[in-house]
């Protein structure tokens, strides 16, 4: 079975199911529960302290300080909504999971996991409240790479293959892919008038977002990495070879707002 590894987004959406908080019981992956726990009770001693130096290890401006600390306090009793549901920005934008048709809903499910900073590796639609942890945060007494990829590095190697991990290498980092032939980083290309392929920077997360919704809207995600590169190509997103350990994924020129970058 296929896995899609997606990144979280730093923009969450508020709101979540009255009455609900989070549950490490109720988030797949039970494996990294104890990790999950002891990074939460880690943020709370930093989020007991002195505003300035949370905002400080939280990467957080003046402007957004007040907003982000405050929803960094209730991440244990504020509502939790599924996790595809609750990240928002480029890539999940073009993802647009709410709008998503049932069929392609279940296939996410059953196909997607989604890598947090804060609670590790989950499945799509596991229930999460609204945060603010990045893998670069800065947490008192916890180095992130340290903590999560003992961990999560077993979980991902778990996941049945092919994988392909679409997160930004911060996230690949904290827990690593396996060394096997279908486990794959994908790294997002444009091809340029000369016929040479360079990676995009900040518009690679739209076409991440896009490319997911395109093979799960499609049909049946297939169980082969050759068969899906060959969907992804039907489909218009090139998927090829790239660098050893890696696929490229080629961006169509026709995708909104993509044209003259």
């Amino acid at each position: 079975m296929t896995t899609l590894i997606l990144p979280p987004s730093e923009t969450k959406r508020d709101g979540g199911a009255a009455g609900s908080s989070l549950d490490l019981a109720a988030l797949s992956f039970p494996q990294a529960t104890d990790a999950r726990r002891s990074l939460l009770d880690a943020l709370d001693v930093l989020l007991a302290g002195a505003d300035a130096d949370a905002a400080r290890a939280l990467k957080l401006g003046a402007k957004a300080a007040t907003t982000e600390l405050a929803r960094a306090r209730a991440v244990r009793s504020s509502p939790t909504m599924p996790a595809l549901d609750r990240y928002t920005g480029v890539l999940y934008d073009a993802l647009d999971a709410p709008t998503l048709s049932s069929a392609a809903r279940a296939r996410a499910e059953r196909h997607v996991v989604v890598h947090s900073a804060l609670v590790g590796i989950l499945g799509a639609v596991d229930p999460i409240p609204a945060y603010r942890l990045s893998h670069d945060s800065r947490v008192p007494g916890v180095t992130l790479k340290r903590h999560w990829a003992p961990v999560l590095a077993p979980v991902v190697e778990a996941l049945p293959g092919p994988i392909l991990d679409l997160r930004s290498e911060g996230y690949a980092a904290l827990g690593p892919l396996p060394q096997r032939d279908d486990a794959l980083f994908v790294r997002v290309v444009s091809i340029g008038d000369d016929g040479v392929a360079r990676a995009l920077n900040h518009f690679n997360k739209k076409g991440k977002g896009a490319f997911v919704r395109a093979l799960l809207e499609h049909g049946p995600v297939p169980d082969s990495l050759e068969d899906v590169m060959a969907v992804a190509t039907q489909l218009g997103w090139p998927l090829r070879p790239g660098a050893p350990g890696e696929l490229e994924l080629v961006v169509p020129a026709t995708l909104d707002g993509f044209a003259n970058r």
